[in-house]
């Protein structure tokens, strides 16, 4: 769920040590840096979404620097493990291998997740796409990190989608979401994380100087969107069948409005995040400023969103004991 943020990072905040670098370094020669990605970071400052051309401050430039390559790194990994297990449950029915979760700080396990009775073929080879992508940044950062890895936190994929669809409306207080009762709910779960990427992507650019390492992350950034896009599209498409929440296909564009609101309120006072329908109920597939660009989250709200809280904090919603690592508090908005 992430990418170029270390890439920013490795860049600007080599502060760790020349072995940390040349470690990742190798990893990117071996696997080729566009297989990361898949994120959910965006600069490291906390704060709102920013406009297409803001500038980071000095401020956020100082907290920045106080970051080290492996803290960023390590933010990516926990973020790339929640979406790896979220697929790869949902299309196999089970999750890593215990030897791609070992490392640093607490290991945790997974609760809940269980594989999806697709009722499309094209939906079904989309997560299997995506799910393959999500444990390849998983193996990937695990190797450009190498002993200072951090291990997977204990992750929620029950209870967690449900507070979340309570907060959006989709289901009243006291009634559950399961994210993987059917197609339509996979859907809207995955619409819940992959926006999330393509903003944090968005948000690291303006921190990378050196052009290879631009170039790598402009290409990461580019599979987030596909992702985000594809799921989008798939959500916009389903105008038939019934829902696990008793609702026709058709509202899964309403449900997505619904969804983005509750990201909104999260996030910070920004009104930037936005359905798979505008206002009018037209097709809104790519969801842009007035410039027609995306736009960015920092990593304290984009834990804000995991951690369902509009609050500074160090766990909860889909990492109960929060993530391992430096880099681990949402923000306060």
């Amino acid at each position: 769920m992430f990418g170029k943020r270390y890439a920013a990072s490795m860049i600007n905040r080599s502060a760790e040590n020349d072995q940390d670098r040349r470690r990742f370094l190798k990893a990117a020669g071996m696997t080729g840096l566009g297989v990361v990605g898949a994120g959910a970071l965006g600069g490291l400052a906390t704060g709102t979404a920013s406009a297409a051309t803001a500038r980071p401050t000095a401020a956020a430039a100082a907290a920045s620097a106080e970051v080290s390559d492996g803290a960023v790194l390590n933010f990516a990994l926990n973020l790339e493990y929640l979406e790896a297990e979220f697929y790869l449950h949902a299309v196999t029915g089970k999750g890593l291998a215990d030897s791609m979760t070992t490392g640093t700080g607490t290991r945790g396990g997974v609760t809940g997740g269980r594989a999806v009775k697709f009722k499309t073929k094209a939906a079904r080879q989309y997560a299997q796409e995506i799910a393959g992508d999500e444990k390849a940044h998983v193996q990937f950062l695990r190797s450009a990190l190498g002993s200072a890895a951090v291990s997977r936190p204990a992750i929620d994929l029950q209870s967690s989608f449900t507070a979340a669809a309570q907060a959006a409306g989709l289901v009243k207080p006291g009634r559950s979401f399961d994210a993987f009762a059917c197609e339509e709910n996979f859907l809207l779960a995955a619409f819940l994380f992959e926006d999330v990427g393509v903003t944090a992507y968005k948000g690291a650019a303006p921190l990378i100087s050196n052009k290879t390492y631009l170039e790598a992350a402009a290409g990461i950034l580019a599979v987030e969107a596909y992702h985000a896009g594809n799921i989008r599209s798939a959500l916009y498409q389903h105008t038939d069948g019934i829902l696990g929440l008793g609702l026709l296909g058709r509202d899964l564009r309403e449900a997505s409005v619904k969804l983005s609101n509750a990201r909104d309120s999260l996030d910070g006072p920004a009104d930037d995040d936005q359905g798979v329908i505008d206002s009018h109920g037209n097709a809104n597939i790519v969801p842009t400023d007035a410039n027609g660009i995306a736009y960015s989250r920092s990593p304290g709200q984009v834990l804000n969103i995991v951690y369902l809280t509009n609050k500074a904090a160090k766990s909860g919603g889909f990492f109960p004991k929060g993530v391992n690592g430096d880099v681990n508090t949402s923000a306060a908005n």
